[in-house]
């Protein structure tokens, strides 16, 4: 099939495309930064989603939509109106399937803002067509592997606003991209579904363990406190107020029990795969 990749040059959108050219599909990637994308197979196409028209021209011939929205670096309100102009340009020109990732849980009540946006275009989907499936990751262990944790861990420390014994549902990005190929492959089993994904869980002081364990020292780890995390993002503070209290709900053992075939990671085989990164990588800047 030809597959319209949205984000391409990002964490969830990259890993979709590798995981449907890995599955012998043809990937259209999609992004406003051509020159960033490096998916050597794809055909890359400039998209804009603050111009439908491209996306109208970049979706023309695709089976099927890996859709993304994301409000950081935007607003809310900008991801919603992307995400619901990409869902009507999907429409517009035919495509059998639109996949959209979304967040775990985001579909109840969660009082989380960039939750709350993606369930926003989740309902606009499932009112335009019935050719969808909302698939709704945990949070992303790549996550740790960004540069403000790499500097945290040169410290000796690891950092969430999170009791020490409060269980975290985690999922790598690799697990999102091959879960989408799977879904896309079998759009009838999926078409009109929606499938909260992780693929394993661990409390803050087993994540600093397994980290000190991989790059070779004691990783210490420190509860923060969620109202310092209020001062730079009231968004960013809610979700995690509500993993602290709520949590999210993902059936682990289910997901790997019904779909193998996604290779899901465990946190300690992710942390296995990027040891060296997380032990030696150059700090950004």
């Amino acid at each position: 099939m030809t597959v319209a990749v949205t984000g391409a040059s990002g964490t969830q959108g990259g890993a979709a495309a590798r995981a449907l050219l890995a599955a012998g599909h043809r990937v259209r990637a999609l992004s406003r930064r051509p020159e960033a994308v490096e998916l050597p197979g794809a055909e890359v196409v400039q998209a804009d989603f603050d111009r439908p028209r491209e996306l109208d021209r970049a979706f023309r011939g695709a089976d099927a939509v890996f859709l993304v929205t994301t409000p950081f670096g935007t607003d809310l309100d900008t991801e919603i109106r992307h995400g619901v102009d990409a869902v009507d340009a999907a429409v517009r020109a035919g495509v059998g399937h639109i996949v959209y990732t979304s967040a775990t849980n985001a579909d109840r009540d969660t009082g989380i803002p960039h939750f709350d946006s993606k369930r926003v275009v989740e309902r606009h989907l499932a009112a335009v067509t019935d050719a969808w499936t909302v698939i709704a990751p945990a949070a992303f262990m790549d996550n740790i592997a960004g540069g403000w944790a790499i500097r945290s861990l040169r410290q000796g420390h690891f950092s969430l606003p999170l009791s020490p014994g409060t269980p975290l549902k985690l999922i790598a990005a690799a697990d999102i991209g091959a879960f989408a190929a799977l879904v896309i492959g079998r759009r009838e089993e999926f078409r009109g579904r929606r499938v909260d994904i992780a693929s394993d869980e661990r409390t803050g002081r087993q994540i600093a363990r397994a980290l000190g364990e991989a790059i070779g020292r004691d990783i210490e780890y420190d509860a923060g406190n969620v109202e310092d995390v209020a001062r730079y993002s009231t968004d960013l503070a809610a979700m995690f107020a509500y993993f602290e209290r709520v949590g999210m709900d993902v059936d682990i053992t289910g997901l790997r029990a019904a779909y193998p075939e996604v290779g899901w990671h465990t946190f300690a085989d992710w942390v296995r795969l990027n040891s060296p990164r997380l032990a030696g990588s150059p700090l950004p800047g």
